[in-house]
Formats: C-alpha cells, structure tokens, sequence
C-alpha cells in the first residue's frame, strides 16, 4: 500500500495543500490567495478566519482531486509563514485580534525604546534574534495594549497565543491541542534557544505573562489528531516547522556549512551551523535550523523582507504584467537595466540593515527606460539583497561555493542565473522547488516511520539544473556597488 502524506503550506499570500508519496513525488496540489490588508503605513494583517478557512478548502481540495481518501493519508505536516501573531478566546476559537503579520512594523517605536533600555544584547544571547518589529512578542504586546477587553480576556486565562501553525493546528484538532515546534518558538523573541524553554524574564518584560503559550515540541512529533470532521478520518499531524526551516529539510542541507535560499514573498538564507549556535557579528539571526529526537540543530539565518512581493506589486499595484511567468521573458528584452535599481523597502530593510523606516524607491530611471527595465530591475533586487546576506554570512566566517534555492522565484532562469554571477557561486535548484511543503512533508513522515533518517532523506533530493558564473567577476561587483548605494538613499538609520 502507498502511503501519502498532506504537507499544508500556509503562506503569507496563499495557502496550500500538497500531497507526497513516500518517494517524495508531489501527487497533487490546491492552492488559494487569500486578502492582504494594509490598516495604515508599515501595518500588514490578514484575518485569521480566512487563514483557517482557505487552508481547511486547500486540504479539502486536494483530497477531492487526487482522489486520495483521508484514510490514505498517513500524516500531515505543518508549515507556515513564522512570526505572524494570532491571539484567540480558548473558549470559542475567535481571534481577538487580525493577524499581525511577519512584515508589519507597529512595534518600531518600542523596540527601539527597548534597545535604548540596553536590552539588545540580553535579547540576543537569549534568544539569537534582534529587537525588531518582525518578531511575535512585541505584537502580542500591541494586542494586548490596543484591543479592548483583549488584556481582561488575557488575566481571566481564556486567551491563547500562537504562530501560525498552532492556530491551524488548535483548529484542526477542534481545541485539543495546543502545540507549536522549536523553529517557530525561536522566532518569538520569547523563547531561550539554548535552554530549549519559553523565557520568563523577556515573558515579564514585554508584558504578556498571561496569555496562553503552546507547548514546544520536536519538529516531528505527535502534535494532536485531526478532527474526523474536517477530512472525513482523524489523521495524526506529525511535523511541525517555519517555513524557511522546512526549506532547510527539504533541501537535505543536513550538514554543517551547507546553505539554502527561499525565494517567497520575502527571501530567507539559512545556513546549517550544527550543534553550534553561533552570535552574528554583523546582524544575521541565530536560530533553530531544526530540532529532532531532542537534538537541536542551529542555523543562521538572514532574512529579506521584499522578494516576490515586489513582483506582485509591479503586477498588481503597477499593473506592469498580468502574471509573474512574463517576467523572464520580458526581462530578456531589458536594454537598460544596468543603469536601473529598484529598492523595495515597503515595509523597511531587513538584514544586514534592520531599519524599519526605509522605505522603496526606484532610481536611474531616464526617458528610455521601459516596462522591461523596470522588471528586470525587480528580478535583480532580489539577488542584490541576496549578496548583502552573503556578504554577511562570509565576515561571520561562512565559507561555501554553492546555495541551493527554492520557493516560487526560482523558476525564472534569467533571474537564478544573475544570481548565480553576482554571488559568483553554483546555484542548484532541486526538482521540486516548493521545498518547504516536502520539507514538512519529511518530518511528517519521519514520526510515521515512512522515512528512516536524515540520510534517507538526502537520497530523495535531486536537482533540476545547475547554475554557474557566467559574468565577469568584476562587473558582478561594480553592478553590486551601484546597489549599495541605491539601498544607502533610502535608509534612515545609516
């Protein structure tokens, strides 16, 4: 008997469902867009119900059109856009609150109060991240501060934090389990990666001591039984992780020194340091690469707020093309687009700069710039961000002559290829780019025994195409310095 297994992969703009073979062959996918909502300058929410509902229609879905029944499935797995902060009444289910997502900055102002306190490198050693917006405490701080009644709901005990992840999985198992794993813990500002442990003293300090926290868990694990209702069978979920640490897995970057890209709405590098977790000195993020039979691996990560966002909003905002697949054959008719660059701080810089009030621009524009410039121009912001991270990563003392990318980006060739000569390194892309849904598909599966090891898994990886350096060393770099100082107008905290 085949087994399958249901990865849900519940990204900042859709959500998906895909079911696996044991092989790792993708047998079937649903996916569903879902509202971006945007209540003032830098705020990003989404509203959780419509997470729940379009994630429990992907899955629905899936089953639907493969024909697979819920008792074929033998696990789900878990992955999900990290950071985003749900609070919601453990009574009822409703959330109190929108979702507060990833990107959005509202907390700017108090975490900078924070750093000016002298708490950065407190927070930091704790927890390997840096006092930034983009982490879970400080929105659950916000909620808590801002929404009436949601402070009172919160001292009577009736109210639950979670990632996203633990939402989706409170509702599938119909309020039963309250859960999350260690790759989403590390990314709350509020759990001590090293003693594996939410942390009291940053609980007290950000004022949240009492809601409700999921219990941590191993990326795979027994995480709770889905209700019959919902599928048609209860199926054990039996992976949990953040989407980038999901890319890690299913790229099988097991060893240390290996690295990965996802290109998604943002774009996240993450480089598997081992056992050991080592302090950036040039504003990279210490994290949990994963965490397996009580084993923590550890990672560093740079993080790029901006990567397929911005070609959604040449297409939607500047209504430039109506669907992202003309990008690479429109910036194959580029004449420009070395004179062109395109910042896309919408919502602030991420690493290596951490500065939440940059916002976009768009410079060397002349009367001869075209449609195709400018996308091109979009295409190349993203590998532009991705040589900060891999400058970073190399003063942290990171060595390594190839990346392996993933996520929705890395289709177009015109864009992987440029990647490849401006960090001047093999770019390998696998035969399945949506990595962070098989990713969590292979944890799922380990609990269940349809995956042995970590070294089963790395037979299953296999790549599609090989990039190598094309372009001339040295004009990589002068295109690179010519980013530098556009990315340099923009900012605010140089």
């Amino acid at each position: 008997m085949t087994h399958y297994i249901l990865a849900i992969d519940q990204g900042t703009t859709s959500s998906r469902a895909i079911v696996f073979d044991e092989k790792a062959n993708r047998i079937g996918q649903s996916q569903q867009e879902f509202p971006q909502i945007f209540p003032n300058d830098g705020w990003v929410e989404h509203d959780p119900e419509a997470i729940w509902s379009s994630t429990l229609a992907v899955c629905q879905s899936v089953l639907k059109d493969t024909g697979i029944s819920a008792q074929e499935i033998a696990s789900v797995g878990i992955t999900n856009q990290r950071e985003t902060t749900i609070l919601w009444d453990i009574t009822t289910g409703k959330p109190v609150y929108n979702a507060i997502v990833w990107q959005d900055r509202r907390t700017s102002v108090y975490c900078q109060s924070l750093v000016e306190q002298g708490w950065a490198s407190k927070v930091q050693e704790k927890t390997g991240l840096l006092i930034d917006p983009y982490f879970s405490a400080t929105k659950v701080r916000w909620v808590l501060e801002n929404v009436e009644g949601a402070k009172q709901k919160a001292q009577a005990g009736q109210l639950a934090f979670g990632t996203v992840d633990s939402y989706l999985l409170w509702h599938l198992t119909n309020g039963q389990s309250h859960k999350t794993d260690a790759t989403n813990a590390a990314r709350t500002m509020a759990f001590n990666i090293h003693q594996q442990e939410w942390d009291q003293e940053l609980i007290e300090l950000f004022g949240i001591e009492d809601v409700i926290f999921p219990e941590v868990m191993d990326c795979s694990a027994d995480f709770g039984d889905i209700d019959p209702q919902w599928l048609g069978a209860s199926i054990p979920v039996n992976g949990i992780a953040g989407d980038q640490q999901a890319a890690l897995v299913g790229q099988a970057c097991f060893t240390p020194g290996m690295v990965k890209s996802t290109y998604g709405t943002g774009c996240f590098m993450i480089l598997n340091t081992g056992d050991q977790a080592l302090k950036s000195e040039h504003k990279l993020l210490t994290t949990v690469g994963y965490r397996l039979n009580g084993k923590v691996i550890y990672a560093l990560e740079g993080s790029i707020f901006v990567a397929g966002a911005a070609i959604q909003w040449l297409r939607d905002g500047l209504k430039l093309f109506s669907d992202a697949k003309e990008t690479q054959s429109l910036a194959q008719k580029a004449l420009n687009d070395d004179s062109v660059y395109l910042v896309p701080a919408f919502t602030g810089l991420g690493a290596p700069y951490w500065d939440p009030d940059a916002r976009g621009a768009m410079i060397g524009l002349t009367r001869d710039t075209s449609v195709e410039d400018i996308v091109s121009a979009g295409l190349r912001s993203v590998c532009y961000q991705t040589r900060d991270l891999v400058d970073a990563m190399s003063q942290d003392g990171a060595n390594f002559r190839s990346l392996r990318v993933d996520g929705g980006m890395v289709v177009n060739d015109i864009m992987v290829q440029f990647l490849s000569d401006l960090l001047d390194v093999t770019v390998e892309r696998p035969c399945v780019t949506e990595t962070t849904a098989l990713g969590v598909a292979f944890l799922a599966g380990m609990k269940v025994g349809i995956y042995s090891s970590l070294e089963d898994i790395s037979q299953l990886w296999e790549a599609d195409k090989t990039f190598q350096p094309e372009m001339d060393k040295t004009a990589g770099d002068t295109l690179y310095k010519g980013w530098q100082k556009a990315v340099n107008r923009v900012r605010t905290n140089t």
